[in-house]
């Protein structure tokens, strides 16, 4: 196991994280009757069925979606989207990212219990901070969750001259595997961002 390969990965990740591009791809494939089309939400498409029927239909976007990763999940905003990558040695990683940079993750650990990483996943996300003259400041947390179960880590701050942003790693695991969560918010961005994070706590289930 190499659990500083998962934190650098993160780091990685983090960075290259945005939305990706594509020739206006349609975001659905809509079936009826057999007849299969491309669809984006909130476009309206005329569709001939079987028998020369035709049809209107339409998608829309609910509010809110419910993400699930097997030993978890959580309620999240459906504008934002969650995407899956594998770091190797059992570890999967689950990003949540906002065009602010906010960032809820999540990594699944199959091989160990991941609840001790939370100060190293820390020193890999704010190395390059502090190095560059940012201060840190960290102290010991714990989170419960609806449903009784209880998280422990850490929140830390790191500040430049110019702006802040509040991390939050904690983590839950039995003997051999786990689940470590991780929030990023800015400064400058909590009146919007806020209920991003609150609602991942609110919601968040853990199935371990």
């Amino acid at each position: 196991m190499r659990p500083r390969f998962a934190a650098a990965a993160f780091v990685a990740i983090v960075l290259c994280a945005g939305p990706a591009r594509a020739d206006d791809p349609k975001a659905f494939k809509l079936t009826i009757d057999g007849v299969t089309i491309d669809i984006d939400p909130g476009e309206d498409v005329d569709v001939t069925l079987p028998g020369d029927r035709t049809s209107k239909v339409r998608i829309d976007h609910n509010d809110f979606a419910t993400f699930s990763g097997g030993a978890f999940s959580f309620v999240h905003s459906s504008s934002n989207s969650v995407t899956k990558t594998d770091l190797g040695d059992g570890i999967a990683q689950y990003l949540m990212a906002s065009a602010l940079g906010t960032l809820v993750v999540v990594q699944k650990y199959d091989r160990m219990n991941p609840v001790s990483l939370n100060q190293l996943m820390l020193q890999e996300m704010t190395k390059e901070t502090v190095q560059a003259g940012g201060q840190l400041t960290q102290q010991p947390t714990s989170r419960k969750l609806a449903d009784g179960k209880e998280l422990t880590g850490l929140r830390a701050t790191v500040k430049t001259r110019t702006d802040s942003a509040d991390f939050e790693i904690v983590g839950f695991g039995t003997a051999d595997r786990g689940l470590l969560f991780i929030t990023r918010i800015g400064d400058q961005d909590n009146a919007t961002e806020q209920p991003l994070i609150d609602k991942f706590w609110e919601t968040l289930k853990i199935k371990l």
